[in-house]
């Protein structure tokens, strides 16, 4: 889009109210920055018929970048963190908190109370030149980004404390069962590649980490000495393991944050037949987060054992799970890992590592 044609006043008016729309739509369906000033950089690109486009976000010094992406021909799109910020129009930016605008060169400042970063973009020598339109049009552009980088921000601080309250909750819970048995370190991986085969959305995929951190966490209530027992559970001693999805959600639920993954917490022992628990639900009704635990939760317990069952190697537990596919496992999910744990099997799961696959 060449702003080059918008030389009346309703032109440009219905051309600003695009672009304001245009950083709303893309400010509503972006959750990080780094995937937000990828989006922002291509839509400069487009907006204003620009070869190439720069977003930096700077930190408090204005010496080096948190976030530097380069859009080049609306196609390449590199992203680098941490690198110094080095050129003169940079600089300039930086320094005099001002607006750069040079031929077939503009470059504003990003503020938001503070100073945190500058927009460039170029268009090639042979297009016409930025004029002051285009310049208030970015600015005006930028004004509504830098607000959404400002939230993304302070989301993914959010995001950073949770996670870690969460991980030191999952080792207090784990603490109460032989470190050999429990979940190894890549399980919430393995989850997650599972997701993104399966072409989850970066909402679902957050939600799938905490589950695949927390799922257990029902079992904080159940006697130690059932969680360590090495000979077969009693049909009591089971019905009280079954009732650590429900009581793992009651503990959870409060926490707002975590309301998407309780689903999946609640219903990753449900079985695609519809003999699972705690509810029997069946195929669809099984929540697709659930559906995907309940095949990477197998897998691990075969392959990592339980105080309780002898383990497997990966061969023996990949032909139990398809073996399993269309009664305990949706099929859709164990096509799924199939393709993931080739991926996985000698890069993670070193230590059942088999020549043979």
């Amino acid at each position: 889009m060449n702003t080059k044609n918008y030389s009346t006043p309703t032109k440009k008016y219905r051309f600003l109210i695009s672009a304001v729309h245009s950083i709303y739509r893309l400010l509503n369906s972006t959750y990080t920055v780094n995937d937000l000033i990828c989006r922002m950089g291509r839509l400069f690109c487009q907006f204003f018929n620009a070869q190439y486009c720069q977003v930096i976000l700077s930190d408090s010094d204005k010496k080096y970048s948190i976030v530097k992406c380069t859009i080049i021909d609306n196609r390449k799109c590199d992203v680098l963190k941490k690198t110094r910020i080095r050129g003169r129009v940079e600089e300039k930016i930086l320094k005099r908190a001002s607006v750069v605008r040079e031929n077939n060169l503009l470059g504003i400042p990003l503020i938001c109370e503070d100073l945190i970063g500058l927009i460039i973009i170029k268009r090639a020598k042979t297009s016409q030149p930025f004029d002051i339109f285009d310049q208030e049009m970015l600015m005006t552009m930028a004004e509504q980004a830098v607000v959404g980088i400002k939230n993304l921000q302070l989301y993914e601080e959010q995001q950073r404390i949770v996670f870690g309250s969460i991980k030191s909750l999952v080792t207090l819970l784990d603490t109460r069962v032989s470190r050999e048995y429990t979940h190894s370190p890549h399980f919430s991986k393995l989850a997650c590649s599972l997701g993104s085969e399966i072409h989850l959305n970066e909402k679902q995929l957050e939600s799938l980490k905490y589950a695949s951190l927390l799922h257990d966490a029902g079992k904080a209530g159940i006697p130690a000495e059932i969680l360590t027992k090495t000979t077969k559970l009693t049909a009591e001693e089971y019905d009280i393991i079954k009732k650590h999805p429900v009581k793992g959600a009651q503990i959870l639920r409060p926490l707002q944050i975590l309301r998407p993954a309780i689903p999946i917490i609640m219903y990753h022992h449900e079985k695609y037949n519809g003999t699972g628990y705690p509810s029997h639900l069946k195929g669809n009704q099984i929540p697709l987060g659930a559906r995907i635990m309940a095949v990477a939760d197998a897998f691990e317990a075969m392959v990592y054992g339980r105080p309780y069952r002898q383990r497997m190697n990966i061969p023996s537990a990949i032909r139990e799970i398809k073996k399993k596919s269309g009664t305990q496992f949706d099929p859709k999910i164990v096509d799924a890992f199939l393709k993931v744990i080739k991926r996985f099997n000698k890069k993670i799961y070193l230590k059942q590592d088999d020549p043979k696959l």
